[in-house]
């Protein structure tokens, strides 16, 4: 043998030795199934309605898909906050501002769906020959 043998893993203060991890951008990576317990991606988080809160993700896992490498971030758990939760003013806010997006301005009523932008009209407005049509064929079938 010629020197000496070196030592796979990765050795971490958090987690100790890890004898999978390697580091890559600065962070512990682990392949896919192998990062330690208590590390959430952010789809995890939002189930469990917590939120980084300014956090730094503090590792990372790694997979394959179609050719492709496909990473994650992991937050530890016990630096997460829960999630904000908004007033009833903002749910008030967030309805009138969707009911607006609903209105059409050529006929005044609410169509029960956002307007296309690219239209600025409902789509019974914009295509008036297309909505006669469906009438007709609506009257025909009753």
């Amino acid at each position: 043998m010629s020197g000496p043998r070196r030592r796979r893993g990765l050795d971490t203060d958090r987690w100790s030795f890890q004898p999978l991890a390697w580091e890559q951008n600065g962070l512990p990576t682990w392949r896919y199934g192998h990062a330690p317990a208590g590390l959430l991606t952010r789809r995890q988080m939002r189930a469990a309605d917590l939120a980084p809160g300014g956090a730094a993700p503090v590792a990372q896992v790694v997979w394959r898909h179609r050719r492709h490498e496909v990473r994650a971030l992991l937050w530890d758990r016990a630096e997460l906050v829960a999630k904000r939760v908004p007033t009833p003013a903002q749910l008030v806010a967030v309805g009138l501002a969707l009911a607006a997006r609903r209105w059409c301005p050529a006929c005044a009523r609410d169509v029960g769906y956002c307007l296309q932008t690219s239209l600025g009209v409902c789509v019974d407005c914009a295509f008036p020959e297309l909505a006669a049509a469906t009438v007709e064929v609506r009257d025909a079938a009753a």
